[in-house]
């Protein structure tokens, strides 16, 4: 899985015109050994899904509210993400953890609220620098898996991706090497063995986020625990992007 994080970038005519180009390029490719999904900002997602109609490229939104509905003044629905074509959402960006103080608790609320309306999230989880430095990677990310996923059924559990972008990596243009990826995606699988069982460990697609460029992401994409890439900066342009995509191929 490929996906596209545009972040607070593009607007209405800008995401259009990304979404034609992809398109034309999937479809004349016949791209199907990856599943691709492009995230806009919420403003693009209704232009953007009636551009990708037709072909085998996803849309996913950025974040969700954990209410269906209400009083909530700048909130978006898991009802309106449905209803602009979102089959996928990302949740627990780091950005959001960082910039918006989202808990472990809140992430999961919206997981649990995403799988409820039939969407797939896209679960992210790291470290920052100096959790980093100081060697805690693995209790950190376990924490997060574990209260991020807490009461995701065994059958829901099919339905998630989870994404490993380390927060030192992103937009430093610094990233894990193809061995720390690796090392790290492991770990999360064996303690998804243990919350759930082996096949789900197996099965279950985990991606790496964290300064994916055009230069690594063939190296990290190797990697056989690494299940493809969160992609932010690098997926603005299509010509990236594209290169991406056939990195993982």
């Amino acid at each position: 899985m490929i996906v596209a994080n545009w972040k607070m970038n593009k607007g209405i005519v800008q995401s259009q015109q990304f979404a034609e180009e992809l398109k034309a390029y999937a479809e004349k490719h016949k791209v199907v050994n990856a599943d691709i999904v492009i995230c806009p900002p919420y403003t693009s997602l209704d232009v953007v899904n009636k551009k990708i109609s037709g072909s085998a490229i996803k849309l996913g939104a950025q974040n969700l509210f954990y209410e269906t509905s209400g009083a909530f003044t700048g909130e978006v629905s898991a009802g309106m993400l449905k209803s602009c074509g979102c089959e996928y959402v990302i949740l627990g960006h780091s950005e959001r953890r960082k910039h918006f103080n989202e808990t472990n608790a809140i992430v999961n609320k919206k997981v649990l609220k995403a799988l409820d309306e039939g969407l797939k999230p896209i679960v992210c989880i790291g470290e920052n620098l100096q959790e980093h430095d100081d060697k805690l990677t693995e209790p950190v990310i376990e924490e997060q898996l574990t209260k991020s996923l807490a009461h995701v059924s065994t059958e829901d559990i099919g339905n998630i991706t989870i994404a490993y972008e380390p927060i030192w990596a992103i937009g430093t243009g610094k990233n894990a090497t193809p061995h720390q990826a690796e090392s790290v995606h492991n770990f999360l699988r064996k303690k998804i063995k243990k919350m759930y069982n082996e096949n789900v460990s197996k099965n279950i697609r985990i991606i790496y986020g964290g300064s994916i460029s055009p230069d690594n992401a063939k190296e990290l994409f190797a990697s056989p625990s690494v299940n493809g890439g969160l992609v932010g900066g690098a997926s603005l342009e299509v010509e990236s992007f594209v290169k991406i995509i056939n990195s993982s191929l």
